[in-house]
């Protein structure tokens, strides 16, 4: 008879709902929860092993007859940006982006609002509320940190933050081997700027500078125009039956 303590994941499987990826199919998830001393660590492992994580709750698809949902992630000693991602990264060579505490604001929130509505607004995180939202970047177990972009002001060289309005802002994990970006929104009203694009690429940079080997996107699905942008990330890793492997 196994013994489960506090701390030992005890896994669970939700019940079948509508896939928000692929039309006609249907999703279920295995999950367990992230609490106590060892959540960092087994946050850890479970990453390596597929898993995303949302608030303390780390789950991962378990569809029967589907395994469309593929976890990527980029290697950074071997990221080379084309001149495509040089494009956005000068487009938004004005902003500045710092790495700071998991904390909720009413700026961070109103911006989130914004994108919500104009890219997802039919999505399952349409309604969420203020409180929600605090949820979402707070309630972590695990070592989360909130990376927000101003525009470059004139102290920026001196104190590395940016001076203005938020334009954009990513909810990330750190983990023994990398950056697991969770969520990420940014302001629609500037479509030129590809944010989505330039903050994968600065964690790919922030990642390089803290001797991670690699940046977590979470999984793509092929047949997905939601999920396309991620398969742009080249060379990348995909988790398959046998492990990671690297597609080039």
């Amino acid at each position: 008879m196994t013994t489960f303590s506090r701390e030992t994941p005890r896994f669970f499987i939700t019940a079948p709902s509508p896939c928000p990826y692929l039309p006609g199919r249907e999703e279920r998830k295995v999950f367990t929860h992230l609490i106590g001393r060892r959540a960092r660590e087994i946050n850890d492992l479970l990453s390596n092993s597929g898993f995303r994580r949302s608030q303390t709750i780390a789950y991962r698809p378990a569809c029967e007859g589907c395994q469309a949902c593929v976890s990527v992630r980029i290697p950074v000693a071997g990221f080379r940006p084309g001149r495509a991602f040089r494009r956005v990264l000068a487009a938004n060579g004005d902003l500045a982006g710092v790495m700071g505490p998991a904390e909720a604001t009413s700026e961070q929130y109103a911006l989130f609002r914004e994108y919500l509505l104009a890219r997802h607004a039919d999505g399952g995180m349409a309604d969420m509320t203020v409180q929600d939202y605090v949820m979402m970047v707070e309630e972590t177990h695990v070592d989360t940190r909130l990376v927000t972009y101003r525009r470059r002001g004139p102290d920026t060289a001196f104190t590395g933050r940016g001076e203005g309005p938020l334009v954009a802002a990513a909810l990330t994990d750190i983990l023994h081997d990398g950056l697991s970006m969770v969520y990420s929104f940014y302001d629609p009203a500037q479509p030129g700027r590809s944010l989505g694009t330039f903050m994968i690429l600065d964690h790919i940079r922030r990642a390089r500078v803290m001797g991670l080997p690699y940046v977590y996107l979470g999984y793509w699905v092929e047949g997905s125009a939601r999920m396309a942008y991620k398969a742009r990330f080249r060379p990348q890793e995909r988790l398959t039956p046998a492990g990671w492997r690297r597609a080039e």
